[in-house]
């Protein structure tokens, strides 16, 4: 568990929507930032690694895309931690269509 959580395939974080009453933000995100890559925790489980021996060059392809999620998913869980209280909010400008 410890690797899928430092590899971020496996963020840590809160959501608290009283905290936006308080005017806080409900988004709290609790890991740091991935100090591995996901392939670093992925081929030391069974179920990844046995797709690397018997398809080498299909594994690759499928990790380089789960990295490219995990850096992705970070970036916007990381641009939420930052976010005012009032980003989180609903839109009340917008009718809503029935």
């Amino acid at each position: 568990m410890e690797m899928a959580v430092k590899s971020g395939y496996w963020p840590l974080y809160r959501y608290n929507p009283t905290l936006g009453a308080e005017g806080k933000n409900p988004f709290v995100l609790d890991s740091l930032r991935p100090s591995i890559p996901v392939k670093e925790y992925a081929y030391n489980e069974t179920r990844y690694s046995s797709l690397l021996r018997s398809n080498s060059e299909h594994a690759e392809k499928l990790m380089d895309f789960a990295q490219q999620v995990v850096d992705s998913k970070w970036a916007l869980y990381e641009e939420m931690a930052t976010r005012n209280a009032n980003d989180f909010l609903p839109d009340t400008r917008m009718p809503i269509e029935k």
